[in-house]
């Protein structure tokens, strides 16, 4: 046996074990377990965005060990094993790669994407949009829903026509606004997301990963904002916009 498999078996005793005598654990259900396992799945990707690979390795376990967890409660319910969980997973990964475990073929990266959905097509799926998680960040599954029909051809040829279609969504949505009909602002607004998230497809920009950035910038500067303020004995609520706006322009050349 090797050490991989010697620590994977100890480990998994460790959780069984957790499920039979700890209060907590023992409580648990595939539902209750959702929020934590979203939360460890988030924090598996800040590790990776900061380049942390220690934090990284910290990550992998706690999310392995919601797999585990998830796995032990299917036996108990009698709905699956952890060995059918694994050897699913085996027998995907040898079925949609027969340029390594068969006679296929696969030029590139791209050719491995296209023969991927195809197959993926041949095992019963009705359409190209299933398996995109409902429950992805909106961004990341218009990204997502985008790249899947792409693939078999349904897309814009060029970057301009993707950003005239930007346009006309502005012009919808002013449209929406001036006839005070909520339901169709809220509509066109959506409608001009998703046409930023086909533009930033266009321009090789993940949304999500740029929208966190200028969420994480605003933060930023608000903050020095704050603490400009604090030294003052202020807050922001004792202040004018003009006078915050101010400390912000400040801050920002501050900013390496």
């Amino acid at each position: 046996m090797s050490d991989t498999e010697s620590v994977f078996r100890e480990f998994e005793d460790i959780v069984r074990r957790l499920r039979k005598e700890c209060p907590w654990d023992r409580e648990q259900t595939h539902q209750s377990l959702r929020p934590t396992l979203l939360e460890e799945t988030y924090e598996v990707l800040e590790s990776i965005e900061a380049n942390d690979l220690q934090e990284l390795k910290k990550e992998l376990g706690d999310l392995l060990l919601h797999i585990l967890l998830q796995a032990v409660i299917a036996e108990e319910e009698k709905a699956f094993t952890l060995a059918e969980v694994i050897q699913g997973i085996s027998d995907k990964m040898v079925r949609r790669h027969p340029h390594v475990f068969g006679d296929g073929e696969a030029a590139d990266a791209e050719a491995v994407r296209k023969s991927w959905e195809h197959i993926k097509m041949e095992e019963g799926r009705r359409s190209v949009l299933e398996g995109v998680p409902v429950e992805l960040p909106a961004l990341v599954r218009a990204m997502r829903l985008q790249e899947k029909a792409s693939k078999v051809g349904f897309d814009w040829h060029e970057s301009e026509a993707v950003w005239k279609k930007v346009n006309e969504e502005v012009q919808e949505l002013r449209h929406a606004q001036a006839s005070s009909d909520q339901h169709a602002v809220d509509e066109e607004f959506g409608d001009l997301l998703f046409s930023f998230v086909n533009y930033a497809r266009f321009i090789k920009i993940d949304p999500e990963f740029s929208l966190r950035h200028a969420c994480d910038k605003f933060t930023r500067r608000f903050q020095y904002v704050e603490e400009r303020l604090a030294h003052q004995g202020k807050k922001p609520t004792d202040v004018t916009l003009e006078e915050m706006d101010k400390l912000w322009e400040e801050g920002k050349t501050l900013e390496p």
